[in-house]
């Protein structure tokens, strides 16, 4: 796990190596901004007369020694590698190239050899990993970038006056001499939709996301157009034409099987290992995987809320470590805490990124990191089979609903949405005693779902966080979202499958893997993500539907499977995750810091953000009409990066 950085001269008026020693400057600069995913070590590596230079920040997690440094060349001397993640199966690869002077055990090594060897995208085709990284043929005079399959780790390029300068984050591309800037106002409309910004869309003009599964040649002066070297689109295609044709037990002892095999190989490490551990199923399921696999006690972590026990699964959590025999270290998080690891987000998400999930994520990530280098997470379970409350509901919904006309139906969400989210809450809490974690808000999302005309249009609506960005921006598109273009090149598939493939290709790497990234790089922390891997999700597209949602429940054998590690009256509460109470918090004590930043005079500062729709939101969540505390913290989230990168006030 690192950050790489880098930049190719692509014509004569390029400034990258416009003077000697200017490339290995620019490389040390580019280098510098990303210390924090690679604390460990750094290098510079340049081609002065092709004008390239690639940098490396090093986490060390394999192979500690100077055999394991990166820049690296093949033992040919044709190829140079910087590479940020992790090849979990390069001793496979090993055993596959066969003879090779390695110089080390690191699987950095491992995929420079495999390179040389068998090209680039046949690597790619055969390694199991997280990972982004810059391939230079020294030969062909060829630069490849390439991003592994579900988009775990980050990938940014630009082409900057005369060269291409590429990056694990933006704020490497900065030092970059002919660096600008300037907003992308068709990107800022998608980041008000959704609260982050989906590939291949940055907040900066002229800067772009790799999208996941894509590699980019850069040769003879030309950037060409990012070609994929794997697609969600195949796998969906393949799982069709081969349908997994054994029982519900048999596809649970399956995927208990790969699941294993994907642990295993994600357990070696020569640095401390633990586990991130909530009360939810993904998390215990890992836990209980690595638990049967490993000699000694897994360390496990997880946040606890104990103001608000909506938010609060802390004693599941202790209780599932207990039945594993972890050994198990817990965090409350206070409103304080929280406040003072607010301001530190734009530094963190170096883009504006608006899920309130990275307050606790990196406040657990800092924990996490004083006990160990390395760390396994249950994301991408829900995205996987089917977790998500709009998984198991719309589907059911439009079963039946689906034959009345769009405009009955628009009709009948508008009467939903002019009840007050907390009348809702209220009415429930009355009539059963008790209360599900923000009920107004999904009633509401599921009104704007009724007049949805076509998929698109009703996952658009579900997962919209402000419905019209355009009325916050005055005017102006949306940029066009990879995620769009991939699933409408898609065949039909049922209505739960076509919202899988969109949250696999949008939600999980824009949002999901980018919150988990930056906040455990942030620290110098690796997560890996088992239910991530490819495998597991090859697989998963050869179930039915009726394997992952059954009677009003999703996730279908992750549930059996789980069971078979922890007890499920372990975890009987509902689906929390490592959340917070944000919608208190700014009625109480994030309420004064969220006024000034959302003030009409802060707001309307600089003419970009129309301040009425802005603090129309905020007197209706303060006076608890309505539950805005999402579009809120989005334009939040805005206004603090505004003013930590473009010096807006």
């Amino acid at each position: 796990m690192c950050g790489i950085a880098g930049a190719l001269r692509l014509a004569a008026e390029g400034t990258a190596g416009a003077a000697p020693g200017a490339l290995t400057e620019l490389g040390a600069a580019m280098a510098d901004e990303l210390v924090h995913r690679g604390p460990d070590a750094g290098g510079v590596w340049t081609d002065e007369p092709a004008g390239l230079v690639l940098a490396h920040r090093r986490l060390s997690i394999i192979e500690l020694s100077a055999a394991g440094a990166q820049p690296m060349r093949s033992a040919c001397g044709r190829f140079t590698l910087v590479f940020n993640g992790e090849i979990y199966n390069h001793l496979e690869l090993r055993r596959a190239l066969g003879a090779y002077p390695y110089r080390g055990r690191s699987d950095t090594e491992t995929l420079v050899a495999a390179c040389a060897q068998w090209g680039l995208r046949a690597t790619l085709e055969r390694a199991s990993g997280m990972f982004a990284l810059a391939l230079w043929d020294a030969q062909e005079r060829v630069l490849e970038l390439a991003r592994d399959r579900l988009g775990e780790k980050p990938l940014v390029y630009a082409q900057l006056a005369g060269d291409l300068a590429f990056a694990s984050q933006t704020r490497a591309l900065r030092r970059h001499p002919a660096w600008r800037g300037g907003l992308d106002r068709e990107s800022l409309a998608l980041y008000l939709r959704y609260g982050y910004l989906p590939d291949p869309c940055s907040i900066h003009a002229g800067v772009q996301q790799l999208p996941p599964g894509h590699m980019l040649r850069v040769a003879g002066g030309v950037i060409g157009a990012p070609q994929a070297w794997w697609r969600l689109a195949t796998v969906v295609a393949t799982g069709a034409q081969q349908p997994f044709t054994g029982g519900e037990e048999d596809a649970t002892t399956e995927l208990g099987r790969r699941l294993e095999q994907v642990v295993a190989e994600q357990l070696v490490a020569d640095v401390p290992l633990g586990a991130l551990l909530s009360g939810g199923i993904d998390s215990r399921l890992v836990v209980g995987v690595m638990s049967r696999l490993s000699g000694r006690p897994v360390r496990t972590f997880t946040i606890a809320s104990p103001d608000d026990p909506r938010y609060d699964e802390s004693t599941q959590a202790a209780a599932i470590a207990r039945h594993l025999g972890a050994s198990h270290t817990q965090l409350c998080i206070t409103p304080a805490q929280a406040l003072a690891v607010v301001g530190e987000l734009s530094t963190v998400y170096d883009e504006p990124f608006a899920d309130p999930a990275a307050v606790p994520t990196l406040l657990l990530a800092r924990m996490v990191r004083a006990h160990v280098t390395v760390a396994m997470s249950g994301d991408g379970g829900d995205e996987l089979l089917a977790g998500y409350h709009r998984h198991v509901v719309l589907p059911h919904l439009f079963s039946r609903v689906g034959w009345i006309p769009r405009a009955v139906r628009r009709l009948a969400g508008g009467v939903l949405s002019a009840v007050p989210s907390a009348c809702y809450d209220g009415a429930y809490r009355l009539l059963r005693g008790g209360g599900i974690r923000l009920l107004g808000d999904k009633v509401h999302k599921l009104a704007r779902a009724l007049g949805a005309g076509d998929v698109a249009d009703l996952h658009r609506r579900v997962t919209s966080v402000w419905e019209r960005p355009a009325q916050l921006l005055g005017a102006g598109a949306e940029a066009s979202a990879w995620a769009d273009r991939e699933c409408a090149a898609m065949p039909p598939q049922p209505l739960l499958e076509r919202m899988l493939a969109r949250d696999q290709l949008g939600f999980l790497p824009a949002d999901g893997m980018v919150k988990v990234d930056r906040a455990a790089m942030a620290v110098g922390l690796e997560v890996r993500l088992p239910l991530c891997d490819h495998r597991l999700m090859e697989f998963a597209w050869r179930l039915p539907g009726t394997l992952k949602v059954r009677a009003g429940r999703g996730k279908l054998l992750l549930r059996k499977l789980s069971e078979r590690y922890v007890p499920p009256e372990l975890g009987t509460g509902g689906k929390v995750g490592f959340g917070v109470p944000l919608d208190a918090w700014l009625r109480g004590p994030l309420r004064e810091w969220a006024e000034e930043l959302l003030s009409e005079r802060r707001l309307a500062a600089d003419g970009l953000l129309d301040p009425a729709p802005i603090r129309a939101a905020w007197h209706a969540h303060l006076a608890g009409w309505r539950d805005r505390f999402y579009p809120l913290w989005t334009v939040l989230m805005l206004q603090l990066w505004r003013e930590r990168w473009t010096g807006a006030r």
